[in-house]
């Protein structure tokens, strides 16, 4: 229920704010590529002294994971609009109402998920709003051809920006754990914790009478210490497939074949992608862009994977002397 103007105003005390900002949402939900509105209203008090002499200031910010900065977004005040970074040309206001500061998002990217102030100020007066965007997608676990424990925070970032993916946060990995993610190497997050869902306890894992959960290891060097990594990524715009090809083929052989199928050699995060969110099965091992082998299998079944939708890993083969298949990516334009 939405309240009145002197509703709201009722509840404040007599000598409290003149200006509220209320967000109808506290979180809204999206996926790459898409389109968003975050929801922001503000409402003055028309009986305080000055009320309406000053221009309204709106101003919109990212909150980065561990709350220690924030991301400029989009300012207003008047007919003086300003936007910042990778934003530009992609957000503004909706301006649905005189007291609208609700903010739009175009052509949404991965990095884009997380929470994000709402700042209102006339005069003196001044208040703020929070809102949560959440992106559709699917976390997955990932370790370098180098082996596992080989990443400290900044290559863990790089690793997932190969794959198509970015780092995921605690509320990604914690939500894919929810989901069913059972995974017993610990990973880099977004805010420079290391952690691993377990949905399964055994003993090597925490030990066999513990309770599931995600196992938090805390913050550790972002410089020197090395771990594996969550990575998260969502919709892509183009098509994933695999390449049907007379014979078998070296990952040099396999980059080349998708190449002269007008396509390029897919990434981790676009096989994860497909079967997560498309159901995306075939049970042929293919190579992927980081020399990985792997396949992806919605309908579990004898011989491919007998127990559990997954991305089945092969392994990292030897790139010049072992025959696999291959899956592609060609980007609509």
């Amino acid at each position: 229920m939405v309240l009145s103007f002197f509703s709201l105003f009722s509840i404040i005390a007599e000598n409290g704010p003149r200006l509220l900002v209320e967000a109808e949402q506290a979180k809204v939900f999206s996926h790459r590529g898409g389109n968003v509105t975050l929801p922001c209203k503000f409402y003055r008090d028309p009986t305080a002294l000055g009320s309406g002499t000053h221009k309204i200031r709106i101003k919109w910010t990212k909150l980065t994971s561990d709350y220690l900065k924030e991301v400029d977004v989009f300012v207003s005040m008047g007919y003086h609009k300003k936007t910042y970074g990778g934003y530009q040309g992609r957000v503004f206001l909706k301006g649905g109402s005189d007291n609208d500061a609700s903010l739009v998002i175009t052509d949404l990217t991965l990095e884009d998920y997380g929470r994000y102030k709402c700042e209102v100020i006339e005069g003196l007066e001044d208040d703020t709003a929070v809102v949560a965007l959440d992106l559709q997608g699917v976390v997955f676990p990932y370790f370098p051809r180098l082996g596992r424990y080989n990443l400290n925070f900044h290559e863990a970032q790089q690793a997932c920006l190969d794959q198509d993916a970015a780092i995921a946060s605690f509320d990604q990995l914690y939500d894919a754990w929810r989901g069913g993610l059972d995974w017993c190497n610990a990973g880099w997050l977004s805010d420079g914790s290391v952690q691993y869902p377990i949905t399964k306890p055994r003993e090597p894992c925490g030990g066999q009478n513990t309770v599931p959960g995600v196992r938090n290891y805390g913050f550790w060097d972002k410089d020197k210490s090395r771990y594996d990594v969550f990575c998260f990524t969502s919709n892509f715009n183009g098509r994933f497939y695999y390449l049907i090809h007379p014979t078998k083929l070296t990952y040099d052989e396999a980059v080349q074949a998708c190449l002269n199928d007008g396509a390029q050699i897919a990434k981790v995060g676009q096989i994860f992608a497909a079967w997560k969110l498309l159901g995306y099965d075939r049970c042929d091992a293919g190579w992927l862009a980081d020399g990985s082998v792997r396949y992806p299998i919605s309908r579990p079944r004898r011989r491919c994977s007998p127990t559990e939708a997954a991305v089945r890993f092969v392994g990292f083969p030897d790139k010049k002397h072992k025959l696999y298949g291959v899956y592609c990516f060609s980007a609509y334009n």
